[in-house]
């Protein structure tokens, strides 16, 4: 097929993606708002699972509700072609602050998105799957389902994340982070009649406290360590016999963050010793990985964003934030880019962000994103090349690409 025979079906094809989702604008921007009312959190979001997949069995699609053992995610498919394009959906929020991450915007999108490549799934032989990924915020929802096969049929994935600016996916990563808690195991005793006879757990995440503030001074600018105190006594006249310290350790490779947690740990190793408790650490939720963003999908998705009228802003250098997208990303070519709620004075995790996230500067995220997904979906499936590159990728992937 010559050059101007591929631009006018894809010409043709981007013209009935956008006709179905205008069609669909309406139900997609109430579906927003009504994840937004109701907001859920992390393994927990069960009326958000309803709201989304009523939407899409409403479409057509076929759902698969707890697929892997995780009740509240799920699977939704359309059409049979050998190229599947996987639409990652997140929905849970945050605590005390609902929706103050967008996952609302994320979840709707996504919907709109498939909404709009299932009307051209079968002339491109594509196969649409809308994966419902719960416990992004806390619980790696992605890792469980990539580590247990539900994303080794997909041949590409996407997905867009509300923020306060728009930007090239290529310019943007995400920091790989690992979550552990660390419990500190003493002797009680009187505080006042025998303390001699104690040992004070409270004591050991002071002194590993102390080390790890010593420790931000060696550390890159890229790095991050958060931690608090979860456990740390009861009254004050009894020395603590227990105490809790949950952490986390950030850097924008995954090598590095683990170093870095090794180093961290010996922080902790230090409080056990300096006080003779004993020292045990467990993780609170599965390691997320840094994203690796596609570059020729990235640069299509660019395209498509800008003519819609946005303006991506380059975001190179920015520091902070995770996510379990980027283990998926490691697997599979994937691309997370994020889309302005313009106007937006607020960043993620306040309840300002949370209160744009329902606002018409929402909705015109919701919509924008879905568009640019489903046409970026299709000229990757559309082009001959892109296509067979990743149809071999995906064939070369087999199962064992599973952790990072």
């Amino acid at each position: 097929m010559g050059g101007q025979g591929i631009e006018d079906d894809i010409t043709a094809y981007r013209g009935l993606v956008r006709a179905e989702q205008e069609a669909w604008r309406e139900r997609l921007l109430r579906l927003s708002h009504d994840l937004h009312a109701e907001p859920e959190l992390s393994f927990a979001e069960h009326r958000s699972v309803t709201k989304v997949t009523d939407v899409l069995r409403e479409a057509g699609f076929t759902v698969e509700p707890g697929p892997a053992d995780v009740p509240t995610a799920f699977t939704a498919e359309y059409g049979a072609g050998e190229f599947t394009v996987g639409i990652c959906a997140e929905y849970d929020a945050l605590p005390d602050i609902g929706h103050a991450c967008g996952h609302n915007i994320i979840a709707s999108a996504a919907v709109g998105a498939a909404i709009g490549l299932a009307a051209v799934a079968d002339e491109l032989g594509v196969r649409v799957k809308v994966v419902g990924t719960p416990a992004e915020e806390h619980g790696g929802g992605k890792v469980l389902l990539l580590e247990r096969g539900v994303f080794d049929d997909v041949t590409v994935a996407m997905m867009v994340h509300p923020a306060q600016h728009d930007t090239h996916p290529g310019h943007f990563s995400s920091q790989a982070v690992s979550r552990f808690a660390v419990t500190y195991g003493g002797r009680a005793s009187h505080a006042a009649a025998a303390p001699h006879l104690g040992v004070n757990a409270a004591d050991a995440a002071v002194v590993a406290q102390v080390a790890i503030g010593l420790l931000r001074q060696q550390i890159t600018a890229d790095c991050r360590i958060g931690l608090f105190v979860r456990e740390g006594g009861a009254v004050t006249n009894i020395i603590p016999e227990r105490s809790v310290v949950d952490c986390e350790v950030r850097a924008f490779e995954f090598d590095e963050m683990s170093e870095l947690k090794q180093r961290v740990l010996a922080c902790f190793e230090a409080g056990a010793l300096a006080t003779g408790t004993t020292m045990a650490v467990e993780p609170t939720e599965p390691d997320y990985a840094e994203l690796v963003q596609e570059p020729e999908m990235s640069e299509l998705f660019a395209a498509h964003i800008e003519s819609l009228g946005r303006e991506l802003r380059d975001t190179r250098g920015t520091r902070g934030g995770s996510t379990d997208m980027g283990n998926v990303s490691k697997v599979l070519p994937s691309i997370h880019p994020s889309i302005a709620i313009t106007g937006c004075e607020h960043p993620p995790h306040t309840h300002g962000f949370a209160a744009a996230a329902a606002t018409p500067a929402a909705d015109d995220a919701v919509f924008d994103g879905a568009v640019a997904m489903a046409l970026t979906a299709v000229d990757v499936a559309i082009d001959p090349v892109l296509r067979q590159k990743f149809l071999a990728e995906q064939a070369t992937r087999g199962t064992a690409a599973t952790r990072i």
